[in-house]
């Protein structure tokens, strides 16, 4: 009788399994918005930007390191930067020369994304993903802005991490 029962249970499970119920890990998930750095002097050629620390201001302009990113900086010619899905506005600060833990060293630029956020249903499995529509960025101004320009790329569309969304010369 157990055996009885056991097959039974197999074949509910085996037949109530569809090919969805698990999130493969290439599906695509909510993109992060890449930018990558220029010199813009040569406007072609990738420039590092050194010692770089990237992260978010809340509503509140109070700091958020990005979990992925960590709390320390590096020299890098592109980042990823995740975008809210909770509204169409990120705020995050490009900290140039940052050094050890001391957010009074260095030059900062303070950037908001500005975009419409669109949810597009994946699989039973994966639920929903966020693709941003219309990005636009501002760089407040400062005294010693050290991004001089950017260049949106892709239709102003961020809806993969396959190539760069945006280009910041400095």
């Amino acid at each position: 009788m157990k055996k009885i029962i056991a097959l039974l249970l197999l074949c509910f499970v085996i037949t109530n399994c569809e090919k969805d119920d698990i999130c493969s890990s290439d599906t695509g998930t909510t993109p992060k918005l890449i930018l990558r750095f220029y010199d813009i002097s040569d406007e072609d050629e990738t420039k590092q930007v050194p010692n770089l620390l990237v992260y978010g201001l809340d509503d509140a302009s109070i700091p958020v390191l990005f979990d992925h990113i960590g709390s320390t900086a590096s020299n890098t010619d592109s980042i990823a930067i995740p975008l809210r899905t909770d509204g169409n506005v990120t705020r995050f600060v490009l900290h140039q020369d940052f050094e050890n833990d001391d957010f009074n060293t260095g030059n900062i630029d303070i950037i908001t994304a500005n975009y419409i956020g669109e949810e597009i249903y994946v699989s039973r499995a994966c639920g929903y993903k966020t693709i941003y529509n219309n990005l636009a960025l501002d760089v407040e101004l400062d005294t010693e802005n050290w991004v001089i320009n950017s260049e949106i790329l892709n239709d102003r569309t961020v809806k993969n991490e396959t190539t760069a969304h945006v280009k910041i010369f400095h």
